[in-house]
């Protein structure tokens, strides 16, 4: 238990430090996504232990995981289609 416990804070802090440093979009995609599975990862190493239910969850949380990078994968689709980057801070058009 505490080797995925340990997984899972170790790959939450590589989302957290990806989404703080990074300005790339998709680099912020993939920082999220592995804070998602951290959290799914301890949601199913708890399920083991106290209640099944968690399993749910986990999967409720794979499930909007998949749609929240649809969308956003979408997005940067169309951010780069109009100027040729994704950098976040060199998008100020949605300011004014």
């Amino acid at each position: 238990m505490q080797f995925f416990l340990g997984i899972g804070a170790i790959l939450f802090c590589i989302g957290l430090g990806i989404v703080l440093t990074k300005r790339q979009a998709v680099m912020w995609l993939v920082g999220i996504e592995l804070m998602l599975n951290a959290a799914n990862i301890n949601m199913v190493v708890f399920s083991k232990l106290y209640d099944p239910t968690n399993q749910l969850f986990a999967l409720f949380v794979m499930v909007i995981a998949v749609a929240e990078a649809c969308i956003i994968l979408a997005l940067l689709l169309m951010l780069y289609k109009q100027h040729k980057h994704t950098n976040i801070d060199q998008l100020n058009e949605l300011k004014h």
